[in-house]
Order: structure tokens, then sequence, then C-alpha cells
């Protein structure tokens, strides 16, 4: 069957009702989120269903981001705050809708952003700017988009930085310092730091409120003892008031609470100074090691330089650092921190300008405080930066020329004694920090070496505190700490020529203000030229040569030599015997009591099980530092008794290893004092029967003097093969001692001091039951949290 042509119909697709074409749908949605009329309120629901919309039709998303765009823009120009606020919620929305699908959105987006945080007309629009780029730096899954936030640093600075005290500004200060700290956040989250981020630190320190330190009764108590303590130290009068140690400045800041942002009232998140806490916790949180750290304090130390904010207790750096310090507590970084804040001396801006360097210091003494109730020190090398600017303070003071830049170099090393003092409270696990400490003494001792005149140190007695707090250091559970105390002995009894620069330069290379080494004694070069002395006023003379069996033979020279009388006439204060303060005119004195403590310390040290080659070579040069005063003859008591400890190998309190250094230290000091006393005979005796290498770890040098082997490998002293070696040796060298004793005491006419010789050495009462009891506690010091 035909139709005709022109009464055929055809149904064509594209005529279907305009209504139902999906591409105009989401006009309509866009069109009704907005209310009809300026006063409506917004259409929440019709806002989701846009989103939702979005979300299943993807390729949608441009046009309908160029819409709100556009409208933002029109409302921008008009001033409809309402309708841009529903714009940004439509994005916001999306954020949260449309998470996979951002790149269809997000240039849209910032566009916006840009265009609301350069409207400089209404701080209400600039606001929604910083909250609509907080939340899309919060919805950010990778890195794609950081250069596109990183750009917007600046101005959000600019924002946070707002003047004005009415609440207006205060809510954008707020905002834009919530938008830093999602900054912050982003940086750690994707490890990129921007390249604005010193001002954005500093935009935070800016609202971060210096509040003052909340004192109790007890805390001002303590502050006003501490003023008083501080005028009665400055003054140099008196002693200090009891129960009082710590400066006025030394305050504790309280705790502060870290505050989560989800959990912030309405009031707390328009309050700038809540933000800034929140952003320096978030910097924390950025400062996971010592590079990012550093990267994190660098801008901080920067800001308190510029504005003089270093002053404790209240000025913003001690506030900020100890709630930083709070806020690592968790992470251990807490001494990173305290480290840090010492390093910045070295800082171009710091290093010449004393005043500022003891306000740092300061801070650094309270960091140390607030870090002692919860932690202890497992590195304390800044330690040896803080030793190094006390001698650069000594040197300055040495040097001053006015009564101000005196003052401020005093204030200065009061600040390193205070701190220092703190560091040792903090330390209770190791020893590094008493170490560091006879280090900067070491220090004080070349710098009042270097001011005493040899006239002035030759009518001086060697102070009774001094010597007291130099036995205690002799006596410490440190080996290392007990070389570092011979050392200042060394250096204030005994200066050499030109020992104030050399020594000093010793300092910088020894083990105190560095790694743990053996410390060389810079007394060596004073007993080189103590024998080149002894040489000139020696009388030549013919040795006697000693043979194996010749020993009546041997005596009968001995006690025909010219010389022999000297040993006897030691019992006699008056014979006019050849002394150190004879040869070294500058040498300090010192009384018969002080000797014997010296004495009966230098015989405890002697004994301690754990000493290491270097104590005994500290302890022998001591030994021939020792005046002779009235008890030359216990001196050599002293000698006497360590030779017949050394051999007595049933007792078993000393290891083998440490009786083979007794011996050694023993014999090298009885060659030396011979030497002192002119009598050649005794030095060939002790030579002969025991050779200077008779321990592995110490020789005998040219001047007489005991030495650590630069080449000995410590590492195996004390082992199993090591002990053996010296049982074996004791054992063969007991005959042989035990026969250059009887020669030696055989040589003395008078019985008394004969019979002297051959008793035991015995430590003074007032020595054992003083000083070295205040020493032993130390060695089982528990470690307490609390």
């Amino acid at each position: 069957m035909f139709f005709q042509r022109a009464s055929m119909c055809v149904c064509c697709p594209a005529l279907r009702p305009r209504s139902k074409h999906p591409a105009k749908r989401y006009k309509k949605l866009l069109y009704e989120i907005f209310p009809k009329s300026p006063d409506g309120p917004p259409n929440e629901r019709k806002i989701v269903k846009l989103c939702e919309y979005a979300a299943k039709n993807p390729i949608r998303i441009p046009k309908i981001a160029k819409i709100l765009e556009e409208r933002c823009y029109k409302d921008l120009r008009s001033e409809q705050m309402k309708f841009i606020n529903i714009v940004t919620e439509a994005y916001n929305k999306m954020l949260c809708h449309c998470k996979d699908q951002m790149a269809y959105f997000a240039t849209s987006l910032l566009n916006v952003v840009t265009e609301l945080l350069e409207n400089s007309k209404q701080d209400t629009s600039t606001i929604l700017g910083c909250q609509t780029l907080t939340r899309f730096i919060y919805s950010q899954v990778d890195g794609t988009y950081t250069h596109s936030i990183e750009k917007f640093a600046h101005k959000v600075c600019s924002l946070a930085r707002e003047q004005g005290d009415e609440h207006q500004k205060q809510c954008l200060r707020a905002s834009g310092l919530q938008c830093l700290s999602a900054m912050v956040w982003f940086m750690g989250e994707f490890s990129h730091i921007f390249a604005a981020f010193d001002e954005i630190v500093h935009a935070i320190l800016d609202n971060y409120e210096a509040n003052m330190i909340v004192q109790t009764n007890e805390d001002r108590e303590e502050q006003n003892c501490n003023w008083v303590n501080e005028v009665i130290r400055c003054e140099g009068r008196g002693t200090a008031v009891s129960g009082c140690n710590s400066p006025s400045y030394m305050i504790v800041r309280p705790r502060t609470t870290r505050k989560d942002p989800t959990l912030l009232t309405k009031e707390e998140t328009e309050m700038p100074k809540v933000w800034a806490q929140i952003c320096l916790q978030r910097m924390v949180d950025l400062a996971k090691e010592g590079t990012t750290l550093r990267r994190v304090l660098d801008p901080m130390f920067s800001y308190f330089n510029s504005r003089r904010q270093w002053t404790p207790p209240n000025g913003l750096a001690m506030i900020v650092l100890s709630d930083a310090t709070h806020m690592m507590e968790a992470s251990g970084s807490q001494q990173l921190v305290l480290s840090t804040v010492v390093r910045h001396l070295d800082n171009k801006h710091v290093v010449n300008d004393p005043e500022l360097k003891a306000y740092i210091i300061q801070v650094a003494g309270c960091l140390a405080k607030l870090i002692r109730t919860s932690s202890y020190l497992r590195d304390i090398s800044f330690v040896n930066d803080l030793c190094r600017h006390l001698r650069k303070s000594f040197q300055a003071t040495s040097r001053s020329v006015g009564e101000e830049e005196l003052n401020l170099n005093v204030m200065l090393q009061n600040s390193i004694e205070d701190c220092l003092r703190e560091i040792k409270e903090l330390e209770t696990h190791s020893h590094f920090v008493s170490r560091a400490a006879v280090g900067s003494l070491l220090i004080l001792a070349h710098a009042m070496s270097s001011t005493l005149s040899p006239s002035m140190r030759s009518q001086q007695v060697f102070p009774d505190t001094l010597l007291d707090a130099l036995l205690k250091a002799m006596l410490h559970p440190n080996v290392e700490t007990r070389v570092g105390a011979h050392e200042i002995f060394s250096v204030i009894l005994l200066p050499s020529s030109g020992q104030s620069q050399a020594g000093l330069a010793s300092v910088r290379a020894s083990g105190y203000l560095n790694e743990s080494r053996n410390l060389r004694s810079d007394t060596t070069s004073a007993f080189t030229s103590m024998a080149a002395r002894l040489d000139k006023l020696r009388k030549e003379k013919d040795g006697v040569k000693v043979e194996k069996n010749g020993y009546n033979e041997d005596l009968k020279n001995y006690k025909s030599s010219p010389n022999f009388h000297k040993l006897n006439s030691m019992i006699d204060r008056t014979a006019g015997s050849v002394s150190l303060a004879d040869m070294i005119p500058s040498m300090m004195k010192f009384t018969e009591d002080q000797i014997g403590q010296l004495l009966s310390a230098f015989w405890t040290q002697s004994t301690l099980p754990d000493n290491l080659p270097s104590n005994i070579e500290a302890i022998a040069h001591s030994l021939s530092l020792n005046p002779d005063g009235g008890l030359v003859v216990r001196a050599f008591q002293l000698l006497f008794s360590l030779r017949n400890l050394s051999l007595d190998l049933n007792n078993g309190t000393l290891p083998t290893v440490c009786k083979r250094l007794i011996l050694a230290l023993s014999t090298s000091t009885l060659m030396f004092a011979a030497k002192i006393y002119q009598i050649p005979h005794i030095c060939k005796i002790l030579k002969s029967q025991l050779p200077g290498d008779v321990d592995p770890y110490l020789f005998i040098g040219d001047d007489l003097q005991l030495h650590v082997k630069p080449q000995a490998n410590m590492k195996d002293f004390g082992s199993s093969s090591d002990s053996q070696m010296a049982t074996s040796m004791l054992f063969e060298m007991r005959s042989k001692v035990e026969l250059s004793n009887t020669i030696i005491t055989d040589v003395l006419q008078e019985a008394d001091v004969q019979m002297q010789l051959s008793e035991p050495f015995t430590p003074d009462d007032a020595f054992m039951f003083g000083s070295r009891l205040v020493s032993e506690p130390e060695r089982n010091q528990s470690i307490s949290k609390k």
C-alpha cells in the first residue's frame, strides 16, 4: 500500500520537550540554590543536590564552576555578600562530593579565592576567601596544587598582620592564621617547605600573645630569694641565701595544653592567639628531625633578634620556645631545641653582642630547667659551645676598656655559669656535663694564670676552697673528669712560659670540649724545662754501675757519694735541699695540711679500680709537682707503699692491670724525685731493674715523666690476655723491686726515716671522712624521672 508523500508524518527525536533536556538541568539547579529575594535563606538542600548531580555528571562540572565563578564576580561588584557566601558554600560542598573530580573545578575555585582575597573593600569577603582556601588545602590528597597554594602565602600573611582591635579585624587575622595553619599542615603532609616560610613564621609570632607567666606564692618567694642571691653574687660579698639556687629569671613557664581545631568554640575561632598557638603546634609537628627543626627555629630566632625578644622570663622567645619544648615532649626532640638555642650564639647578629648572648643563654638555662622535669641529656655536645663562649668572654674581659663593657661580659659569664648549673642538674645519666664543666674550669684556670704575675703567684697560698673542689673532681666517677682536674691543678700551680695562649689552644683540641680523648698535659714543657735546670744544677760525678749480685759493694759506694745525704736531710726542713719552689719561683705555696690532703687524694686516686693509663699519667704529673715541705718523707712513704701494693698478688681488690699501672707510677715518680734531690744512683737502680716500657700503655720519658703511649690500643686494656700478661710481669718483677727498695732504704742513716718508709701509707682521716665521701654517692646515683 502506498501513501501519499504529502500526508506522510515523520517523528524526529530532537523535537522532544526541552524540560527533559539534560544539558539544561544543572542551570536549573544552579538557579534554585539562590533565594528569590535578597533576604531569603539559601537552599541548602538544592546545593547538596547540585553537588550530587555534578558528581554523577563530571562532564558538566566545568560549566557549573564557570557559572559560579561569574556569579561571584557579579555579586562582588554589587556587594551582595549573602550571594557570595552561597557561591563559596557551593564550592565547599563540591570539595566534599566531587573530590575525585577536583581537576574540573580547582582552577575556577582558586580564581574565586584570588578575587575574594584581593577585595579590600569588605573584610567579610576576605574572610570568606581565607576560609575557602583553607578548605581547599585540607581537601588535597597529593601535591598537584602545591605551587597554586604557595602563591597565596604572602597575601594571607599580610591579612594575618592586619592592624586594628575591632572585632572584624580580629576575625580577619584569625581567618588568616587559620589558613596559615592549614598551609603548615600541608607542608608537613607533603614534605614541601614554602619559599615564604620565614614570612609565615613571623606572621604567626606577631599574633602569639605574650601573656605574663602566672606565678604561685612559692614562685614569688623563690624569685625574691633569687634576686637577693643575684645581688650578692654581683657585689662579690657574703654567701647566697639558703634554699635559693637559681637566678631571678629562672622561672619555668607552665605547660600549655594542645588545642584541637575541631573542638574550638565560636569565640575561640575568632581569636588570633588561639590560631597562633595551633600554628605553633603544626610547626612543632613539622620539625620531625634536626634539619626541619632548624628550618623552623631559624626564622623564629631571626624574629627574636630583630625585635629584642630574648629577655626572660616574659620575653616572647622564652614563651614560644617553652611552649614548643612542652609540645615536643612526646617526640623526644626537646634537647634539640636547647642545643639549637645555644648554637645560635654564633649567629652573625649575636656573636658580638654580649648582652644579647647573655639573654639567649638565660633562655637556654630556663629550657634546661624545664626539660629536666621529664628527661635527661643524651647528647650535650652543645656544652662545648658554652665553654667556648666562656673563654671568649674571659678574653674580652681582660681587654675591656669601659665599665659598661666589663659589666656586660660579667653578666655573660654569670649567665653561662647558671646555664651550666641547670644542665648539670638535668644530666643524671652520663658524665658528659661533668667533663664539660671541667673544661670550662680549665679555661678559667688559664685565664687566672695569665693575670697573675710570678711575684704574686709565689706569695700566694693555694686557695683551700679551690683545692677542696679539685680533690673532689680528682675522685669523680668519670675517669676523664679526673684527668681534667689534674690538668687544672697543674695549670694553676705551675703555668709554663706562654702557657696562656698555648693552653687555650690545647683546650680547644682537648677531650673535655670535643670528643672523649686522652688529654695531654700542657705541663710537659714545664717538666722538660725543669729537667734542663736540674741537669745544670747537678754536679758532674761519675756514676756507680749496679750489678745484680753486687749489693754490698754498691751500698758502700752510695754511702760514700757526696749526694746521698740529700735524702737524709729531708727530715730537716732547714737543710736547704733543692726544691721545685727554688727552681720555679712562680710556683704557688701549700700548707702542711694541704700537702697531707694532696697525698691522701693521690693515694685514693691511684687505688681506684677503674683507672686508665691516662689517669695514672695525670696523677704522676701532679705527684711530681708536689712541693717538698715538711711531709717529703711521707711522700716517699706513699711511693714505696704504692710499689708494695702493686706487687701484692694476694690483694684481689685491684685488677692486675691496675697494679701494673701503679708500679709504673711509683717507679717513675721515685726516679723523678731522685733527680730532684740529685741522687742519680737511685735512678740507675730503678732504670736497670724496671725498664721504661714495663707497661704496654705507658712509658717513662727522658724527662723521667710518665706518658701514655700514643700508639697504644686502649681496646685491649683490661682484656683477659692483658690481665694474664700483667700477672706474669708483676710476678717476675717482685724480687727486683724488693731488692731496689732495700737498697734505697739502706742509704738512709736516720732510723726514723727508715722506719717511716717501711710502714704502709695511710690517708688522713680528715680526707677519708671528708672529700672522699662527698664523691662516693655519685657512683650509685639513680635516675629518677621526678
